[in-house]
């Protein structure tokens, strides 16, 4: 009897001892395995340039944009450009009743009022009508526009505002895609966590994470170092 008792407990012991060693060889591989991880939190204040910079690892390391994520884009380029014209015109106004500046004739003031008008109705992330297209064009031609587009450092206005005004006519186009080049030009509050990972050398695991600069959002950062950095 105690033969076989001392045989039982031998077997259990051997069973044990080999899941022990199972599980150290696990936890080095996940080891290695995290070794080989770096981990980038992006932080700053609004509009620095932290997705731009993000957008611009996925494009250099990544496998870039997906389809789903470039047509998602085009909605932004969209507002990008309307809410943009209308950040200018609103400083053209102001200019109108101090400087008594006008626009060069009335029909563009029927143009200012065609770009209020689709941001009041919520249509600026919509692709542009003739109408729209020609009105932004027609806009950004004015000497008072113009004028204002310079004093950009007094107000707040898209760095992008000049490339996608400039763009009207290719924006417009049937079938239009943006580009990479569009994407990085491109502007949204980045609100919560946005990750890209990626491969470097071969081996390197890169992961990238951007949270919203705004002041509403920074609260969430102290989340991220805590659950992407400890």
């Amino acid at each position: 009897m105690g033969g076989l008792l001392t045989s039982c407990q031998s077997e259990e012991v051997r069973e044990q001892l080999s899941k022990n060693k199972a599980i150290e060889k696990q936890l080095t591989s996940d080891r290695r395995a995290a070794s080989s991880i770096i981990k980038l939190l992006l932080l700053g204040a609004g509009e620095c340039g932290k997705s731009t910079v993000l957008k611009q690892m996925q494009i250099l390391h990544s496998n870039g944009f997906t389809e789903e994520e470039i047509n998602e884009r085009k909605a932004v380029v969209y507002s990008n450009t309307v809410t943009s014209m209308a950040a200018i015109l609103k400083v053209v106004l102001a200019m109108d009743n101090v400087l008594h500046m006008p626009m060069d004739d009335a029909s563009k003031e029927r143009d200012r009022n065609l770009i209020f008008r689709a941001i009041e109705n919520g249509e600026e992330n919509l692709p542009f009508t003739d109408p729209i297209a020609k009105a932004l064009q027609n806009l950004w031609g004015d000497k008072a526009v113009k004028k204002a587009y310079e004093m950009r450092s007094e107000y707040q206005l898209n760095d992008s505002a000049k490339y996608f005004l400039d763009s009207v006519s290719r924006i417009h186009e049937p079938g239009y895609r943006p580009t990479e080049q569009d994407i990085l030009y491109s502007r949204v509050a980045t609100t919560g966590v946005v990750e890209v990972k990626f491969i470097i050398k071969g081996n390197m695991e890169f992961r990238v994470f951007d949270v919203g600069g705004q002041r509403s959002e920074r609260r969430k950062w102290i989340h991220c170092f805590g659950k992407y950095f400890f």
